[in-house]
Order: structure tokens, then C-alpha cells, then sequence
């Protein structure tokens, strides 16, 4: 049911009979009801539903969509597809049609692709999916393609471009019924490639149905999403149903990890592997890593010989694996090196500007937004910040309420280890206690140890902790609400320092017991930033964020 109101979707269609549509997956059309009508479009939400659409009705959790079937009929729907259950909500709907199926979610993108005449086919589909850095690899798949001459499309979780039409997202992958409407509208804009993250939330609930991607590429596989998959085993293989021929003709595999290597062995289809590790052996391998303005430049070598030297505008290793990734699918996609070579010199590399991905806010302090939100994307985050940051490392993060509790102490040990400070605060409380969130993280972050220095917000505690570098300090604060956390980090800070606020990257709404609440981290980040720029803000503006009501402590990593 959930679907943006402002959904992208052709402006003309061809229309396609119930009975063939019955015909073709082997449907039936209920007695009692009209045995024909004409459908242009799909919609499985009611408040999207337009003049000549089949409204798929689907059994929900809390309610059947058949319930709100009228009112899809109300704007235009002309045909409902429903399930047995369904069809006996739907007795009185007499006048539309109502087609049968015993799982209507399963063909639900089957029959959007075949209502809109299959435009995926059309298009040249470049698929990404993995725990983390999906996002940073579509947008610098996106930017290539476009730097290659092509006139492109982005799916993801930030937003939705078909050209230089732009709209907010609302999931990382749309529902079925959207995505194909989506795709019909890339068609009739003439884009000719897509750079789409594939969750696996979506390959799960069949919403990349109805498109087979020319190539697929996996980045990593990290403990989330465990609350919907129920253990890693059931994580991966959802993932891995991505490089199957169902869903992909070639994929491209980065071998960085264990899972990495089990994802190639498993793959049912064609693959390349890549490998940013030195030493390891892959198709496709990174070599001559070194720093380069913010990001780094890299080697990108084919085992037949072919090379390429580019570089990527973000910092840190597991952006460099992103973006040797993107470069790989367009190789192996059928680009010719000599021509991506050439468009990247062009381009300035991979370049591209993510929302929320290692966003840089302000230098002195350095603050930078990014969307780590599990374990391992908050160490690599913290990791890549190190090497350049000469004061502290601080860091602001949550955990997201009613989402795999089992991960939160562990990314209360990862800030820990490191950075130098720590702020725990909320991130999406959803339903759940935001308190009792946080205490689970704070549980993972070790052990009261002794008073602090005074410095920060209001007084801490510090305490040893041991690291590759030696003995070092750390201290853990427990502020909230968010926004109180990132102006006390900001306000505390050094000119040498550097804050990393991360879990939410771009987003902008915070729910709170089924209330969604306006909150972007960069725009409370500059307006901090602000307040610690104004004229006598300096101890002020330390003593004004003593009187905000928060908790804290330091702990031993």
C-alpha cells in the first residue's frame, strides 16, 4: 500500500484487455462481474489509482486491499486483481471487473510489465544490491553513463530521476506496480540507461518482478535487516535470488568478503568478481590506491590486461570498492574501456555528489553527514575519517527502533573503537522506547571507568582505551533528542576535529510512535555550525548547551 502520491508514470499508454490479461497468466475473472474491461496502467494504492487502471488488491497486515477497492474505482480504476479472500470482499462491486489469482503479489510486477508492454526490456538496466554502498554506486554508475553520452534514469533510496525529472523516495525500491509505471515513463522520455538499487526487502516481496537487469552487481553483506530475513542464511539467499536468470543476464560480484566469495560461487548466471584486496585474485582487480584531493585515485586492471587510472571524490577504501563496482558493470556491460577511460578523464572521475554519503558540511570543524547505519558502515565511516582528521574523532549515532535489536550493541563497540568521543542519540524510535534503544546501544560500549575533563556539552567521564595507535580516551554521551546531540558535538568541537553525524544520511522526517517529525541532520548540523560561528558565541555557546537536559558518560574501548 505504500506508494508516493507523486508517483512518475507514462503520459501515454496502450490499453490491454482483461480477458487476454486472464489468458495470459491463467486467471480467473469471478462470476458476477463484468468478464471484460480496458486497463492502461497498474496501481496496488488506492490514492493512486487513475482513469483506466487495474487496481491490484492485496491482503495487508492490518487490512485487505480490496477494502479501499472502491474508492480505486471511485478515481478511475476500471478492473480490480485480487485474491479469493479478495474477491468475497467484493461482492457488491458489480459493475468492474474482478480477476482471481491465488497470490496476486507474486505476479503483481509480471502483469504491470505486460500491461505496459514490458519497458524494461527497452532500457539498458544496471542493478545493485548488498548491505551497504548500494546508493554510492548507483549514483556513480549514473554519472558515468551520463558522462558516456547516455540519457539516464536513477532508482533509489534517495531519490527518482527519469532524465531531468526529479522526485523524493519514498522506498529504496518501489512497490511492483509503481516501479513499472516508472519504467513505461523512462521509456517515453527516451532514457536509455538505469542505474537501480535492488533491496532485498524488494527482491523478497517480488517488486522488482518484471525486469531482468543486464547486469547485477553485489557490493557486501553485513549484519541488517535480520528483524525481516531472520538470519543470515535466509539474508543471503535473498540477495543472492538477484544473480539468478530470472532477475539478471551478468552479474558482477565483489569478492572483498566471505559472503563476497560464496555470492559468486552461488551465482546462477555469468560473473565477473572484483577485488580491492591486495594479493587476492578476481577478473577484475584495484591496485595503486593512493589519496587524491577528498577520495582517492585507483588502478582498475582486467585480468586479460585491459587498465583504466580514475578516481572517486569520496573518502575512504569502501568508496574506492563502489566505485571500481559501478566502472566494472559498465565494462561489463559491453562499454569499451577506451571510451569509459576517456568519459571519466572528462568527467573528473566518478565525481559524483551522493546526499547524505560522507557529506562534507564545514572544515574547521570538519562535519560530515553520512548514512552508516549499521555496524560495519559505521566502523568503515569512522575508519575513513581517521587517516585525515588531526584533532578528535567524534561521532552521533542511534539505532533504529523495531529494526534488529541484536545489532545495537555492537554498534556501540564500533563507535567506541572508533572514534574519541561518542554521542548516542536516537535515530527512527518508530514504536519502540527511544530510551531503552538507546540503553542497548550504550550497553555495547563498555563499562563506567572514571570522571572526565569538563570538556564538551557539560562534564564526561574518560577512561583508557587501547587501540593499534596506543592508549587513548574516549568518551561516551548519551544526548537526545538528536538534534540536541548533533549541536552539543558540533559546539564542543575543535578547529582540528571532526564530527561524523551518521545513520540517516539524506532522510528528513524522523517517526516517533507513528508520528513523523521534520529532522535532517545537515540542517541541524548548519545550524549549529551557525551558532558556533556567531559573534560572542564561543564559552556562551558551551554554557547554553550545559542547560540542555542530557545524560552522559565515557566508557573503555
Amino acid at each position: 500500500m505504500t506508494s508516493p502520491f507523486d508517483r512518475i508514470r507514462p503520459a501515454a499508454t496502450t490499453a490491454r484487455q482483461v480477458s487476454d490479461l486472464a489468458v495470459a497468466f491463467g486467471l480467473t475473472i469471478a462470476p458476477g462481474h463484468p468478464a471484460d474491461a480496458a486497463v492502461t496502467c497498474v496501481a496496488s494504492d488506492n490514492r493512486v489509482a487513475r482513469q483506466g487502471d487495474l487496481f491490484v488488491a492485496l491482503p495487508g497486515a492490518r487490512a485487505h486491499g480490496a477494502q479501499f477497492a472502491a474508492d480505486a474505482v471511485g478515481r478511475g480504476a476500471t478492473a480490480i486483481l485480487t485474491d479469493a479472500r479478495g474477491a468475497e470482499l467484493l461482492t457488491q462491486q458489480t459493475s468492474t471487473p474482478v480477476v482471481i489469482a491465488d497470490d496476486p503479489r507474486a505476479i503483481l510486477g509480471q502483469v504491470a510489465a505486460w500491461v505496459l508492454g514490458n519497458p524494461a526490456e527497452e532500457l539498458m538496466t544496471f542493478g545493485v544490491t548488498g548491505t551497504n554502498g548500494k546508493t554510492t554506486t548507483t549514483y556513480q554508475l549514473d554519472h558515468l553513463l551520463r558522462a558516456l553520452g547516455w540519457k539516464g534514469g536513477l532508482i533509489g533510496t534517495v531519490e527518482t530521476r527519469s532524465g531531468d525529472r526529479v522526485i523524493p523516495s519514498t522506498l529504496t525500491t518501489p512497490e511492483a506496480a509503481d516501479l513499472q509505471a516508472l519504467l513505461a515513463a523512462m521509456r517515453e522520455d527516451h532514457v536509455r540507461t538505469l542505474a537501480m538499487e535492488v533491496s532485498s526487502h524488494a527482491l523478497a516481496q517480488h517488486r522488482v518482478d518484471g525486469v531482468v537487469f543486464g547486469v547485477a552487481g553485489f557490493t557486501n553483506l553485513t549484519q541488517d535487516h535480520l528483524d525481516f530475513h531472520g538470519d543470515f542464511e535466509s539474508y543471503f539467499a535473498t540477495k543472492a535470488d538477484l544473480f539468478t536468470p530470472a532477475r539478471a543476464r551478468r552479474g558482477v560480484v565483489t569478492i572483498d568478503d566471505a559472503w563476497g566469495e560464496r555470492m559468486a560461487q552461488a551465482a546462477q548466471i555469468p560473473v565477473a568478481t572484483l577485488t580491492t584486496l591486495p594479493g587476492k585474485v578476481a577478473d577484475w582487480t584495484v591496485t595503486d590506491t593512493v589519496p587524491s584531493g577528498t577520495g582517492s585515485a585507483f588502478t582498475l586492471t582486467h585480468r586479460d590486461g585491459r587498465t583504466l587510472r580514475t578516481s572517486t571524490s569520496l573518502p575512504g577504501g569502501y568508496n574506492v570498492a563502489n566505485a571500481a563496482l559501478a566502472v566494472t558493470m559498465v565494462l561489463e556491460g559491453g562499454s569499451d574501456i577506451r571510451d569509459v577511460t576517456e568519459a571519466l578523464a572528462a568527467a573528473d572521475g566518478l565525481s559524483a555528489t551522493v546526499p547524505g554519503r560522507m557529506e562534507v558540511l564545514a572544515t574547521e570543524p570538519r562535519v560530515v553527514v553520512d548514512f552508516a547505519h549499521n555496524t560495519e558502515a559505521l566502523e568503515l565511516s569512522l575508519a575513513a575519517l581517521r587517516p585525515t582528521t588531526a584533532g578528535r574523532l567524534a561521532v552521533v549515532f542511534g539505532a533504529t527502533g523495531d529494526r534488529d535489536p541484536g545489532k545495537r550493541p555492537f554498534m556501540g563497540a564500533a563507535a567506541v573503537r572508533g572514534a574519541d568521543v561518542v554521542y548516542v542519540t536516537d535515530d527512527d524510535p518508530h514504536d519502540e522506547d527511544a530510551a531503552k534503544v538507546r540503553a542497548e546501544v550504550l550497553a555495547g560500549t563498555g563499562p563506567h571507568t572514571g570522571p572526565g575533563n569538563g570538556q564538551g556539552a557539560a562534564p564526561g567521564r574518560l577512561v583508557d582505551a587501547a587501540d593499534d595507535s596506543g592508549s587513548r580516551t574516549v568518551e561516551v554521551h548519551e544526548v537526545a533528542p538528536r538534534a540536541d546531540a548533533i549541536r552539543a558535538a558540533i559546539l564542543a568541537a575543535g578547529p582540528d576535529d571532526t564530527v561524523l553525524v551518521a545513520g540517516r544520511g539524506h532522510e528528513t522526517v524522523q517517526e516517533i510512535a507513528g508520528v513523523d517529525h521534520l529532522l535532517d541532520d545537515r540542517v541541524e548540523a548548519r545550524a549549529a555550525l551557525a551558532a558556533r560561528a556567531a559573534p560572542g558565541s564561543g564559552q556562551d555557546a558551551e554554557q547554553d548547551s550545559e542547560q540542555d537536559p542530557m545524560q552522559e558518560r565515557t566508557t573503555q574501548a
